[in-house]
């Protein structure tokens, strides 16, 4: 007999665990198979890391062959669904086109950058979303520092050592807290640069991470003034010109450096399924399944799980429920074919942790409330606890930077033109926070 086969599409957190835990499950009684454009599930959380040069980019690439044991992996962006005859069309890298039939289905797309109607953002700004994007911020830093070190008008200096992060939510918070390290510490290695660089961090609500518990706001605003950010709060960016920012409050900050880290919103494909959503995420019951089509699930950003913990709300858009989720749908799909018993998808948040680069970091685990050094202990222990890999290399990283000089060369590997702010194609679809 013709095992049946689970089409799981997206490798992030939702993904990458349901393969994970259903290959443990199944035991070669299911085909798995996981469609991604990548080849590897990206550890989004140390992102801010890879930009400021503390950890090497392929340490938060955790291939999925070999790491996803029985696990097939087809690499190619899905284009449609059909729902009827239950299978899912695809583009391959060199863009031929293809088709994986199934028998369960699993939605885990994840999301794309949030855009806003701001006049000039798509033009001048670049997301923090994937690999290629932090990459790109590395040299695009390093480059506006060398370029000041040499200018000879002070208003150009200024400008090119100025950064403006729009977004002080998780990655914008940790963007801005590891870029002013990382330009110190160049200013550090350039006697002619007469300028200290400058960071500033905006964003229209009241605190920084406003999401989270108020006293883990405090902490990191603390950590902000004191490395000197110009934080702003409830001020974001009017407009966005080549050559710098007009802020909403009627001020034009020269700049060549505009990082958007708004949010997010889900993966745009969901809306060409034709099924019900909820702000755009797919509606899903409490046991993941899609109202309708019994052996199509979704998961992640890109569904609107309903929250039990908090009836009448839907689950966040964080890593905690996407790899959560993706834990629960395999052990429900089990049981659609017999194994075990399917069970609603509910879980209580175990707490925050932000990392603020060198020995600072905000935590709360179990809801204890940390900072400075303990906070940072449980942070980076949370990291390494929650990758499926890599976790000796990074760790390495962490150790090499602690005790060495951090060194910084701009490699030119990824063009402004190859990480625009939107894109009909975006290298990755998954979000981790």
């Amino acid at each position: 007999m013709t095992k049946p086969r689970v089409v799981i599409v997206g490798a992030g957190f939702a993904g990458y665990h349901a393969a994970k835990t259903l290959s443990r499950i199944a035991r070669d009684r299911a085909e798995i198979v996981v469609l991604n454009s990548t080849d590897y599930f990206l550890y989004l959380p140390l992102l801010p890391e890879v930009a400021a040069g503390v950890v090497e980019p392929k340490r938060i690439a955790v291939p999925l062959t070999g790491t996803l044991k029985g696990v097939r992996v087809v690499i190619g962006e899905a284009d449609h669904v059909d729902l009827q005859n239950r299978w899912v069309g695809f583009t391959q890298p060199e863009g031929e086109k293809n088709r994986l039939a199934y028998d369960r289905l699993v939605l885990a797309v994840g999301s794309v950058n949030k855009l806003l109607p701001i006049p000039g953002v798509t033009e001048y700004a670049h997301g923090f979303r994937g690999l290629p994007e932090a990459v790109y911020l590395h040299d695009h830093i390093v480059r506006q520092i060398e370029l000041a070190e040499q200018a000879e008008d002070p208003a150009e200096q200024q400008a090119r050592a100025t950064f403006v992060v729009v977004g002080a939510g998780y990655t914008g918070t940790e963007v801005a807290a590891h870029g002013q390290l990382f330009t110190d510490a160049l200013h550090a290695q350039r006697p002619r640069l007469g300028v200290r660089p400058r960071w500033m961090l905006l964003d229209v609500a009241s605190r920084v991470l406003p999401e989270l518990d108020k006293r883990m706001s405090d902490t990191s605003h603390k950590v902000l003034n004191r490395r000197g950010v110009d934080v702003r709060m409830g001020t974001s960016v009017a407009e966005a010109t080549c050559d710098g920012v007009k802020l909403t409050d009627g001020e034009y900050v020269p700049t060549c450096t505009l990082v958007w880290c708004v949010g997010v919103r889900p993966d745009p494909f969901v809306n060409e399924l034709g099924l019900r959503t909820d702000r755009g995420r797919l509606v899903t019951d409490e046991f993941l399944n899609v109202p309708g089509y019994p052996e199509v699930y979704a998961i992640g950003d890109a569904a609107a799980v309903p929250d039990l913990v908090n009836p009448g709300k839907v689950c966040g858009m964080t890593a905690q429920h996407a790899q959560r989720q993706g834990k629960r749908v395999a052990h429900n799909i089990a049981a659609s074919y017999g194994f075990g018993r399917r069970k609603p998808y509910k879980h209580h948040d175990l707490g925050w942790v932000v990392d603020l680069g060198g020995k600072d970091a905000a935590a709360n685990p179990l809801q204890v409330n940390l900072g400075g050094l303990p906070a940072k202990a449980v942070t980076r222990a949370y990291h390494l606890m929650a990758m499926p890999g890599n976790r000796t290399r990074v760790t390495a990283d962490w150790a090499l930077d602690a005790a060495l000089t951090r060194s910084a060369v701009q490699l030119g590997l990824v063009p402004a033109n190859a990480v625009p702010l939107e894109s009909t194609t975006p290298e990755v679809t998954t979000r981790a926070r």
